[in-house]
């Protein structure tokens, strides 16, 4: 499934059973996560230049988004909105 990529930095107000995103803040809205419909890890690189991801697939009333957490930084982003997810494309 292709969408439109933003990788953005979002904020990550409240986790579910402390990993999966429940509550995330894009661009001033907050979203609500109905359901975690997939999640999986990327690990690439070497040693020093290593990127470890985990992914989560959610939907929420506004539409489906992939999120990824940045396991070096500690940071949050939204990847991108799903097609036909009825989310705002600003």
């Amino acid at each position: 499934m292709r969408g439109k990529t933003y990788n953005e930095p979002i904020e990550v107000q409240k986790k579910r059973f402390g990993y999966f995103p429940q509550t995330f803040l894009w661009r001033g809205q907050c979203y609500n996560v109905r359901a975690v419909e997939r999640c999986w890890t990327i690990s690439r690189g070497r040693l020093r230049r290593r990127v470890q991801r985990l992914c989560f697939r959610v939907r929420c009333a506004e539409g489906t988004f992939d999120l990824y957490q940045d396991l070096g930084g500690n940071t949050w982003h939204l990847e991108r909105v799903l097609p036909g997810s009825g989310a705002k494309r600003r």
